[in-house]
């Protein structure tokens, strides 16, 4: 169920049907040609009529709650590089989506969203559910929205959401679909071959190589349009053809460069000031597949170190806008590293100096999280795939969890929580066979819990590991950047009495508790052996 190639969208013709075809015939059609048989649904009334018929060689994957069900589309897109198809029920559905399809919004996915819509006889009387002002609910966070003007012109519309949806930068896109349009006539599509792929501009790349040439002491961040592109291995040979250092841009959403490299730098934090003097003593930074930069607090002071030149290689134009000084070049992040390594290095450097490794953690009465995380890299094989939503533990899990692969590693760009437990179920569809590892704190997971329901239906083999410290505290934490004293209370961060076993149990899931560092290996071994979803919930200081 994997879908067309990035570099193009080919479509075989239409096979000739008896009797007159209709809508939902033209869009099943559509469906089928550009590779989105699975479809990620919670039903509604106004949209039951797609669903007569449904074809055996199509799976209906469903969500128990509209956000979960982008989650999981969204996993399932991004683990096989096309459109996921959505749809949701009605304006109400809509709006439980929201917040994912904010994050879709963030993270550059693709999905073809479908709402449904009260027949249109009756539109002009404000009938129950339906969508006042459907095109316009989404805004501003998907690429494309419309209600077709007349039921036969829906193919047309999916079509073209589907393209918008895979041109660069991909993103969400969202159709409304009145009732009674599935049932009307209709015509086929035309077969098209429609490129999803651009190129920068040769000028502006060759300035940026110029720069690349006359630095001394280059230093690269980089960001998941990397991963998503496809540009993993291309990203390492530039980097190690011009001894580069190589931080994580803030706030990446995947794996961009191997953590265990020997280039690795680390992670930036999402503060002016503190980027800045981290990149300080680097004459060139070259952002690539990320924003320059992205802030989470007001900061001050220059965006770049004094004397350094900001250089940026980007997939989305609104994003080269924006950013407050350099040379950016707009295009396809594979094609334009592509362009930067077919011109040989003019100059040698000297290999940077290596990251420190962090101390290594030992077991403690309160399980520290640096301890669950190490032992969990101990455990992990190379191909199991982390998908994360753990906001606190993030920067403990960038020291003891290091990721070294392309496709390793999924989290929201976002900051809006209630993505990654549904995620992880798309990702484990869109990679069948490969082990799953949902890494998500106590918080988090309340937002999309019933995502454990999907998994458990599909047998999906993933092990949830909810890291509970029984408080939001990712908002604790941060509270003294906002004037509260270490011994103030942060009103609604404190989650006491959550059983998630329990929860787990009632949903069809395995689920078991650990406390004890003692007994924190064997809990793993077991939770990484499952034939289908478990959870263990990790009890940390």
């Amino acid at each position: 169920m994997t879908g067309p190639t990035p570099a193009a969208v080919v479509q075989t013709a239409l096979q000739p049907a008896t009797g007159q075809l209709t809508v939902r015939d033209a869009v099943i059609d559509l469906m089928r040609r550009f590779g989105m048989t699975s479809v990620f649904a919670n039903p509604g009334s106004t949209e039951l009529p797609l669903f007569r018929d449904f074809p055996s060689d199509f799976r209906y994957v469903l969500g128990l709650q509209e956000a979960t069900v982008v989650g999981m589309a969204d996993g399932f897109a991004q683990a096989t590089r096309n459109a996921a198809f959505v749809n949701l029920h009605s304006s109400a559905g809509v709006g439980n989506a929201m917040g994912n399809i904010f994050t879709a919004h963030k993270n550059r996915t693709p999905l073809v969203i479908t709402a449904g819509q009260q027949a249109r006889s009756i539109l002009p009387f404000e009938p129950f559910l339906a969508s006042a002002q459907a095109t316009e609910l989404p805004k501003p966070y998907v690429k494309w929205s419309i209600e077709p003007a007349r039921a036969e012109d829906v193919p047309l519309a999916i079509a073209r959401a589907y393209y918008v949806a895979m041109m660069p930068p991909r993103g969400p896109v969202l159709v409304s679909v009145p009732v009674d349009d599935w049932d009307r006539a209709a015509e086929a599509v035309p077969s098209r071959i429609v490129s999803n792929e651009i190129r920068p501009q040769p000028e502006v790349l060759a300035k940026i190589a110029d720069a690349l040439d006359a630095a001394e002491r280059p230093v690269f961040v980089v960001g998941g349009a990397v991963d998503r592109d496809d540009a993993f291995d291309e990203i390492v040979a530039l980097a190690e053809a011009h001894n580069a250092r190589v931080f994580t841009a803030p706030m990446t959403g995947r794996c961009a460069f191997p953590e265990d490299h020997r280039l690795f730098a680390g992670f930036l934090p999402a503060m002016r000031e503190k980027i800045v003097g981290l990149l300080g003593g680097h004459d060139l930074i070259l952002a690539i597949g990320a924003p320059a930069f992205a802030y989470h607090v007001e900061g001050a002071g220059p965006h770049v170190p004094a004397g350094a030149t900001l250089c940026q290689l980007t997939e989305d134009p609104d994003t080269a806008a924006w950013t407050p000084v350099g040379i950016a070049a707009v295009g396809s992040i594979r094609l334009g590293l592509l362009d930067l390594l077919a011109r040989p290095p003019r100059r040698t450097r000297p290999a940077p100096a290596l990251r420190v490794a962090p101390p290594r953690a030992e077991p403690t009465p309160l399980m520290s999280v640096a301890y669950l995380l190490q032992t969990l890299a101990e455990l992990k094989q190379p191909d199991h795939i982390v998908v994360e939503e753990s906001p606190s533990a993030r920067s403990v899990m960038q020291q003891y969890l290091p990721m070294t692969r392309s496709e390793s590693f999924y989290t929201m760009d976002s900051g809006g929580l209630g993505y990654s437990m549904p995620a992880a179920v798309g990702v484990a569809l869109g990679k069948p066979g490969r082990r799953i590892i949902g890494l998500i704190g106590d918080g988090s997971s309340m937002y999309s819990i019933q995502a454990l329901w999907s998994a458990a239906q599909a047998k999906l083999p993933i092990t949830y590991v909810i890291i509970n410290n029984r408080r939001y505290a990712a908002l604790q934490d941060f509270a003294p950047v906002f004037g509260f004293a270490p011994t103030d209370v942060v009103q609604g961060t404190d989650l006491p009495d959550i059983d998630f076993p329990s929860l787990a149990r009632g949903m069809g899931v395995p689920g078991a508790r650990v406390s004890d560092p003692a007994e924190l290996r064997d809990a793993l071994v077991r939770a990484l052996a499952s034939d289908g979803p478990t959870l263990l919930e990790v009890v940390v200081a």
